[in-house]
């Protein structure tokens, strides 16, 4: 290799490193959003919801700069095999990470809504549970990321069947307060919302792990999804504001 190859070959490890820096800084803020939502829901804490719902902001910025920079990579860089196949997994990871983002600002939104409600139950504590169950999700499937370990993310892959039976769990207990007492129904189809949103976190932790299991082998997982036969599939399209 020339000293020219190898001054380009650093610059591109250098640049590398770089991105998946911020997509580790994106992640860490991620991680954050789906805990403080959680305990804002669960303790009903207003100032705690407002601050996550407005920190979604620089998740964003986050993405559109990791995006910008892995574009500029592949434009100078021209990266080819193994290195692009890196800088690619890299815009899909911010990309989920993104999503996951925008559903914790969705739960906080909802969660202003719900302090003035009665409580449902032991709705908070339950919730609380199963975004803690994603958060772990998400941070194990970043750890795989760092570490490019396909077992680990494997095992992300896995744990996304926990989530849907979770999800289905509280669907029939919300059903069930609603048609117990119809003054239950608008705080319950909140609180179904905010289930369907974590359990949506929980796909993306998987397409991340599944990203990963991409980059570290060169191959797809080729079995299909763990998934509960009954999920219960909404379309939350609607409810990205």
């Amino acid at each position: 290799m020339s000293n020219n190859d190898k001054h380009i070959s650093t610059a591109f490890d250098r640049d590398l490193e770089t991105v998946q820096a911020l997509v580790v800084k994106m992640g860490g803020m991620v991680e954050t959003a789906i805990h403080d939502a959680g305990r804002a829901l669960e303790t009903r804490d207003e100032e705690l919801a407002e601050n996550t719902r407005r920190r979604d902001k620089a998740i964003d910025l986050l993405e559109a700069q990791i995006n910008e920079e892995s574009a500029r990579l592949i434009a100078l860089r021209a990266p080819i095999a193994t290195d692009l196949r890196t800088v690619l997994t890299v815009m899909k990871i911010a990309a989920s990470l993104e999503r996951v983002g925008d559903y914790a600002k969705n739960i906080a939104k909802r969660s202003h809504v719900l302090m003035h409600m009665p409580l449902i139950g032991g709705s908070g504590i339950a919730l609380r549970r199963m975004s803690d169950t994603v958060e772990q999700m998400v941070k194990d499937a970043l750890d795989s990321f760092i570490q490019r370990d396909a077992a680990l993310a494997a095992d992300v892959r896995a744990r996304d069947l926990e989530v849907d039976q979770m999800y289905n769990a509280m669907f029939r207990e919300f059903l069930t307060h609603m048609m117990e007492d119809p003054r239950n129904i608008t705080a319950c189809m909140h609180l179904h919302f905010i289930a369907k949103n974590i359990e949506r976190m929980g796909d993306h932790a998987t397409s991340i792990a599944e990203q990963v299991i991409y980059l570290a082998t060169g191959e797809m997982p080729d079995d299909a999804r763990p998934k509960s036969d009954s999920v219960i599939r909404v379309d939350l399209d609607g409810d990205k504001g």
